[in-house]
């Protein structure tokens, strides 16, 4: 787990300081958000593994975060709250999808334990998915995608070959059809290497894809540019377990 991105969002500096140190001492990577604004460039540039949010901001209510991010990701929650008379928001907050919580004082080896536990079962969690989502084909448009075996058929039964960008964009979308994804959310998504993230990479990804998969890569179908915003997969998908 060592080496996983932890966010901090807190707006005292001390505190993020304090909890950053620690955590980077530890052998994690961390990033730091002082306000929701600052959480979501962070998340824009890079996902993270672990959230630890204080509930307390002085500026935002921590709990319309909190209602972001469980809308937003599957990322994993640590709150932070402040003595007893917090515990409504307490239990707000578990409600919306928080995974754990540490009340004001704490130690900083209790949150780093409360982190590695749930990060544990966050990874066990993956892992399951993760055996659950090889066993899937997508059909799509007469198209079928083996997500085992990394492969896609066309609807004459012919073998489409992909590289390793054009399937993992290609998984985004059929996960999210009907839905527009941005320039980073599938930058995210095709785990591009750091020296190749950059708007017009994905917009040559589409450009592949679209040869492989349009009747009319000129005038396309199934993968629409949303102008100023993203990309939308134009199709009806069957998932097949």
């Amino acid at each position: 787990m060592n080496g996983s991105h932890i966010l901090v969002v807190d707006d005292d500096p001390a505190m993020r300081d304090l909890i950053g140190t620690y955590f980077a001492h530890n052998g994690y990577e961390v990033s730091t958000a002082p306000d929701g604004s600052a959480l979501k460039r962070v998340l824009n540039a890079r996902p993270a593994d672990l959230i630890i949010l204080d509930l307390q901001l002085a500026k935002e209510n921590g709990l319309d975060l909190m209602r972001g991010i469980s809308s937003d990701s599957q990322v994993p929650v640590i709150i932070i709250t402040g003595q007893r008379r917090d515990e409504p928001d307490r239990v707000v907050a578990l409600e919306l999808g928080a995974d754990d919580y540490v009340t004001k004082p704490f130690s900083l080896r209790e949150l780093m334990a409360r982190a590695r536990a749930v990060l544990r079962r966050s990874e066990r969690a993956d892992g399951r998915s993760r055996e659950i989502q090889q066993r899937i084909r997508y059909r799509f448009a007469g198209f079928e995608l083996s997500v085992r075996m990394r492969r896609l058929t066309s609807p004459h039964q012919t073998l489409v070959k992909l590289t390793a960008g054009e399937f993992n964009l290609l998984t985004a979308f059929l996960r999210s059809p009907q839905q527009i994804l941005s320039r980073e959310q599938l930058i995210a998504a095709t785990r591009l290497h750091d020296e190749e993230v950059f708007d017009r990479s994905i917009d040559v990804l589409i450009l592949r894809l679209r040869r492989k998969l349009e009747t009319d890569p000129s005038n396309p179908q199934l993968i629409r540019t949303e102008r100023g915003v993203g990309y939308l997969f134009n199709a009806d998908v069957e998932v097949v377990r």
